[in-house]
């Protein structure tokens, strides 16, 4: 689906005819026809477009016939139905510098481009690279928002495995985990694409522009070594309830072997008075409590032994 935009009496109308339009959004779901159409009718490279579907596209940019091609990662719920996967990915942005135009394209709805759709009547849709720089902003806050409601998962899941240790909660945090992960890959890579926009200067910013794309470089830094010291947490997390589970099943073990050693030896007293033999004290009227008293007071021993070592 196409979206086009442009400012008329300081309002967003949205316009029919590509050519009228400063802003371009696609948005899925995607149709070839439509991107060879736009193509032709913007003079855009056809592969700048259908590049943009793909979820593993890199942060990088190129431009080809003056046509500037840029494609940054940002985070998005992730919808898959497999109870395994990440609770969120990462996802490209492709955005489309032509000589009077932005286009961008999304391979899935997100949130970045909704916010900078709510403010898009506050900016000056002549000044292109002010508009890139407040995507890239955007991008930087949905990062910030995930990481924190990140966190807020991780200490919720936390408190429920101290209460229960049950594998649900081990399973959240894994996938939390794996989410971490591909935040990571994104910021990391994002910081870089923006480190080389600005050592290039590959959108040709005045040096108001270039502190802004500065302090996104800062703000992207911050949100990658957020990303990396909740990593840590995490690994430090579930690296310490693995040995408390670990401790917790050799203590159960431990006291299984324990009570299993006290009841074998009532056991082998019994054995041994119930044979067919001649046995000492045999025709007493005491001949039942003896093995009874004997069992009991050996195991009695033994059990104390036992607690004494702190075995129990």
């Amino acid at each position: 689906m196409i979206q086009l935009f442009k400012i008329a009496n300081n309002s967003v109308i949205e316009i029919e005819k590509p050519a009228d339009a400063v802003w371009v959004n696609l948005v899925p779901p995607f149709k070839d026809e439509e991107f060879q159409e736009l193509s032709k009718t913007l003079e855009i490279p056809i592969e700048f477009l259908r590049d943009s579907l793909d979820i593993d596209e890199r942060p990088r940019y190129e431009v080809e016939d003056d046509v500037r091609f840029i494609v940054i990662k940002t985070p998005a719920e992730n919808n898959s139905f497999n109870d395994s996967d990440a609770y969120y990915i990462t996802i490209p942005i492709c955005i489309i510098l032509t000589s009077n135009q932005i286009i961008t394209v999304n391979s899935f709805d997100n949130d970045a481009i909704k916010k900078f759709l709510s403010t898009f009547q506050k900016r000056n849709p002549d000044k292109r690279n002010i508009m890139v720089l407040k995507i890239f902003e955007k991008v930087v806050q949905n990062f910030m928002d995930f990481l924190k409601e990140i966190n807020n998962r991780r200490n919720t899941y936390e408190q429920k495995l101290y209460d229960s240790n049950r594998n649900e909660e081990l399973l959240n945090l894994m996938r939390i985990q794996k989410s971490l992960l591909y935040f990571v890959t994104a910021l990391r890579s994002n910081e870089l694409l923006m480190i080389k926009l600005e050592r290039t200067n590959f959108l040709s910013l005045s040096e108001d522009e270039r502190e802004i794309l500065n302090d996104l470089i800062v703000e992207t830094s911050q949100a990658l070594e957020m990303a990396n010291i909740y990593t840590n947490i995490l690994s430090s997390t579930l690296d310490a309830f693995a040995s408390i589970i670990s401790n917790n099943l050799n203590n159960v073990m431990k006291r299984l072997t324990s009570i299993t050693i006290i009841l074998s030896f009532p056991s082998l007293v019994a054995s041994i008075y119930g044979m067919n033999v001649a046995i000492p004290y045999a025709n007493t009227q005491h001949a039942f409590y003896i093995p009874v008293v004997l069992s009991i007071v050996v195991s009695v021993v033994i059990a104390w032994y036992f607690m004494k070592k702190k075995w129990f």
